[in-house]
């Protein structure tokens, strides 16, 4: 197979699983009721200019964040994804069905969910049980849509019936693959003790109708490793890890997200900061961020202890 690869939620908690499989569609609503046909942009940040007030209209309670959020998850169904392109579809109960995208854009008025895409479901389907730890985080992120591409290897091998394979992703940037490796995991770790580090008691990760959005939370550069805001609200913060990459690569990187959440996210009056976390000192890293007042740099350890069983 070939194109791009797509998680897509049928619903919230997958409530239109059996309609959109049995009549062969998926697509999203957000309240946005009008059809888009005569709506495309060359790119998504256009589109979203011109829909996220309409969306805030119909959502008056939604914040910047959730309408971009929706609105550039309903581009991507309407123009992001390509006829022939491979969607996986929960079904509620643990199984992902799996189709090829076979129409453009249609409008459905009078319905939940009336931006859609027709698709050809194959008669495959893969058990969450069976993937990867890292597939399972990426078809497992909050949202509509969610660009699984990364995996296109495993998934492919799914499809075909065979076992997954140990995915090893390679990047030019990357100075230390052990610390590259190590830093996937910490990223999870971060997440899951937030509220026990130092960042945790200043900021809370950024939340979404009661769901963490903040992780991998996507930009038109790439998905930004955690967006945050201040207890207060006054303030986002992106946080940055530097995964073994040289450090020229992570300030810019996170000076770009930085810049989209200024344009993109940010209310009025809401201050933008960023943060940059590795494992060793750098001096090249500390002389970079010198210059940027508003860029924090913060080194972790790890602790590792043994210790006999049964005691």
């Amino acid at each position: 197979m070939s194109g791009s690869y797509y998680r897509i939620m049928l619903g919230a908690k997958s409530a239109w699983a059996e309609t959109c499989h049995a009549e062969k569609w998926f697509g999203g609503g957000w309240k946005i009721t009008q059809s888009l046909a005569g709506e495309r942009t060359d790119n998504w940040r256009d589109f979203n200019a011109k829909f996220i007030p309409i969306y805030l209209a119909a959502n008056p309670d939604k914040s910047r964040v959730a309408a971009g959020l929706a609105c550039g998850m309903l581009y991507t169904i309407a123009w992001g994804i390509s006829q022939g392109d491979i969607v996986l579809c929960p079904d509620g109960d643990g199984s992902y069905w799996v189709g090829r995208v076979s129409s453009d854009y249609v409008y459905a008025p009078d319905h939940d969910l009336p931006h859609r895409r027709q698709v050809e479901w194959l008669p495959t389907k893969i058990d969450r049980a069976a993937m990867s730890e890292a597939l399972k985080r990426s078809t497992g992120s909050i949202g509509t849509v969610s660009n699984i591409s990364a995996h296109a290897e495993e998934i492919e091998r799914l499809i075909g019936g065979a076992a997954p394979p140990v995915i090893v992703s390679t990047d030019a940037t990357v100075e230390d693959a052990a610390t590259f490796a190590l830093e996937k995991h910490l990223e999870e770790f971060l997440v899951q003790n937030w509220s026990a580090t130092e960042l945790g008691r200043e900021y809370d990760i950024y939340v979404v109708d009661g769901e963490q959005v903040g992780q991998q939370f996507p930009t038109d550069t790439g998905p930004i490793d955690i967006l945050a805001v201040s207890k207060d609200g006054k303030t986002l913060l992106v946080v940055e890890l530097k995964r073994g990459r040289a450090s020229d690569v992570v300030v810019g990187q996170v000076q770009r997200y930085m810049g989209y959440v200024v344009e993109e996210l940010a209310e009025e009056a809401q201050a933008v900061r960023g943060c940059i976390i590795a494992l060793e000192d750098d001096l090249r890293l500390r002389r970079a961020l010198m210059v940027a007042p508003n860029i924090e740099y913060f080194r972790y350890q790890v602790s590792f202890k043994l210790f006999k069983g049964g005691r």
